[in-house]
């Protein structure tokens, strides 16, 4: 199930990259009809008016009849791509320690009374 879901959005996502919509569908029959003028009138074939419609050639066709604007898949997309660069100033930090100051010893132990004796290893640390 999960591979069938996987597989719809991905033809999903296809499609829309084409970028035609139902309007583009519905604008088809147009298409038919401006094929067959054009076979009848030049004796094109169905892949020279594809050529001459949607390839290299459309900018030089456009102007030779009327009927271009009715035909599907014509949208004038705008794809900017544009590259926005951050430059950051150069900032230099210094750090300064301050200087080590000795602190004088303030640890004093006495020693607990107990009654029980305590092994050498548990011993508090001594000064010598």
């Amino acid at each position: 199930m999960h591979k069938l879901v996987a597989i719809t959005y991905s033809v999903l996502i296809l499609v829309q990259s084409f970028n035609f919509g139902f309007e583009d569908l519905s604008k088809l029959s147009a298409l038919m009809e401006h094929a067959e003028y054009h076979q009848e009138t030049y004796g094109d074939s169905f892949f020279d008016f594809i050529v001459e419609h949607y390839g290299d050639d459309k900018f030089q066709h456009e102007n030779e009849h009327e009927g271009h604007e009715d035909l599907p898949f014509k949208h004038h997309q705008s794809c900017a791509h544009t590259t926005l660069s951050f430059t950051l100033p150069n900032v230099n930090f210094t750090l300064e320690q301050p200087a080590f100051i000795e602190i004088p010893c303030n640890f004093f132990y006495k020693e607990s009374t107990s009654s029980f004796e305590k092994p050498a290893v548990f011993q508090p640390p001594k000064f010598a």
